[in-house]
């Protein structure tokens, strides 16, 4: 190898190094928006795509309700328990409303009953009963959710 080439490879070996680097950083996902933000961008969407956001809202507090009953922290838990259960049934008149995104607003909140069920049991007696009602209550939004997409007697 040539005196005269090996500045001209190093150089080359460090623009890829540096479009790889480039590159990988934009593949790695970006933080995702904050409930915040979802909520802001709520009231500007429009009706077909607000199931979503109200979906990506309920999973995000239920998340971070999980943390806090797994962290005794019962009373923050219940706020974002309640946040679960009302973006839920927004996202649900939403998916009605709009008929668009039933099927997966239903899905998501199939998940979010059987994450609950499983948080219900990691609990003691005494903080149980407000989880117990946010499953029944998210029955019954996937209940009226399967009630608009199959109506009885339409055929």
């Amino acid at each position: 190898m040539s005196v005269g080439r090996f500045p001209f490879r190093l150089c080359r070996a460090l623009v890829w190094l540096a479009v790889v680097a480039a590159l990988s950083a934009s593949a790695l996902p970006g933080s995702a928006p904050t409930v915040e933000e979802l909520k802001a961008r709520l009231s500007s969407t429009g009706i077909g795509d607000r199931p979503h956001l109200c979906v990506q809202i309920a999973q995000q507090q239920l998340a971070a309700a999980d943390k806090l009953y797994a962290g005794a922290e019962v009373e923050k838990a219940q706020t974002a328990l309640s946040d679960v259960v009302a973006y839920s049934e927004l996202a649900r008149d939403y998916a009605i409303q709009s008929h668009k995104r039933e099927k997966q607003t239903e899905i998501a909140v199939r998940g979010m009953i059987r994450k609950l069920t499983e948080i219900v049991h990691s609990l003691g007696q005494a903080d149980q009963p407000p989880v117990r009602d946010a499953i029944s209550r998210l029955q019954h939004v996937r209940d009226d959710l399967l009630a608009a997409m199959f109506p009885k007697g339409a055929k």
